[in-house]
């Protein structure tokens, strides 16, 4: 669902920082009592022999690379400087990821060098391109209904159908940074750490009817779903209140640069609606949702699984503001929450045009949930490593 801007993009080159963090590992033991120190960024300009580097700690920092010092390629997710090979200052590029060791220069802002170690943007961004595309061939997920931590078995639930997640020892955990709707805070984790309620991403082999999942890599987060009127808004402060169906709770919605506003059209509303009713206008509202923007049946979640189909259908309207709102709309909401127990939450992803499929639970939490990503159909973003 929240797919700010070349967030993939960031994920990746944050990633690279940790990849390069593991070659500093294991490069600099011997290397701590000279008091040899490193450097982690994006290359950001390239004069003669020096290298301007914006760091990964937003500093800027001026890179002198002797005559005699080591430069070396790396491949993204390789760890090993035995497959690393030899280069030349030439073949660094701005937009580049360099993980530089030496000392501190004798001025203020600047670097000495004795190693330089490269990875190149342009295979950064293959990488990147080649993980997106086995996420939406191998990827899918939903809501975790329950985990086994000794057995190393989690069940996840997309839309109706649930499917059986597998991990092991190989498997790569992250988790979604509860204060942050960036995708690419999302920081190193553990099995342990996953609770029923989370949302949840898994890319790895599928079972041939998709019930199961051997787990490659696994994505979560701890995301609260929120559907109700809005009571009240301040679009110059990116704010709103309304009162939660289900929990009878007024919650502060802050909209950030990086929430995604969209309006589902009435059609496809009614379709939905009829999906939460069962009833038998769900076929010819498929049909009218085809016709409202093109969007199709988004499928991929699990046949009718209408919380996947929905959540799949929003990433394809068109992106709004919170201009667009007015107090009295009715909205459905996932939000990031730093404090579990705060009435004040930031929206990942806001729908608005959602009466009919409100209407069609009146009494409490609707039939189907907003997923902060594209549940069954593509990558989380940035997902990859």
């Amino acid at each position: 669902m929240f797919r700010p801007p070349l967030l993939g993009a960031c994920l990746i080159l944050s990633m690279t920082g940790v990849m390069l963090d593991g070659v500093a590992a294991l490069a600099q033991a011997p290397a701590a009592a000279s008091a040899i120190v490193r450097q982690i960024g994006t290359v950001k300009a390239i004069s003669g022999a020096s290298i301007t580097l914006t760091t990964d700690a937003g500093q800027e920092v001026v890179v002198n690379v002797a005559d005699a010092a080591r430069i070396l390629q790396l491949a993204p997710g390789s760890t090993d400087l035995k497959t690393a090979q030899t280069i030349t200052l030439a073949d660094i590029a701005t937009g580049d990821r360099v993980l530089v060791t030496g000392k501190a220069g004798e001025d203020a802002g600047t670097f000495a060098a004795s190693r330089v170690i490269l990875m190149k943007s342009s295979d950064i961004a293959q990488k990147h391109e080649l993980e997106q595309a086995d996420w939406q061939k191998r990827g899918t997920g939903g809501i975790v209904n329950s985990v086994d931590a000794g057995a190393g078995l989690l069940t996840v639930s997309a839309g109706a159908k649930k499917i059986q997640v597998k991990t092991s020892s190989s498997t790569k955990f992250r988790r979604y940074s509860g204060d942050s709707v960036k995708f690419e805070d999302a920081v190193p984790s553990t099995l342990a750490e996953i609770q029923p309620g989370d949302q949840l991403r898994v890319r790895g082999a599928k079972s041939d009817d998709g019930s199961s999942v051997q787990a490659e890599e696994v994505v979560s987060g701890s995301f609260k779903n929120l559907a109700g009127v809005i009571a009240t808004l301040d679009a110059a402060s990116g704010t709103l209140t309304l009162k939660d169906l289900a929990t009878k709770r007024i919650m502060t919605v802050k909209i950030t640069a990086n929430s995604s506003v969209r309006s589902l059209p009435p059609q496809a509303a009614a379709m939905f609606a009829a999906r939460a009713r069962g009833g038998a206008g769900a076929r010819s509202g498929d049909a009218g949702a085809r016709g409202a923007g093109g969007m199709g049946d988004a499928g991929g979640g699990g046949g009718h699984s209408s919380g996947g189909d929905l959540s799949q259908m929003v990433s394809r309207l068109p992106a709004g503001t919170v201009s667009d709102l007015k107090v009295g709309d009715a909205v459905m909401i996932v939000a990031s929450q730093a404090d579990p127990g705060s009435a004040t939450v930031t929206a990942v992803t806001l729908l608005s045009g959602v009466e009919p499929i409100l209407a069609a639970t009146p009494s409490g939490t609707p039939a189907m949930t907003l997923s902060p990503w594209n549940v069954g159909d593509s990558a989380p973003e940035g997902g990859g490593q």
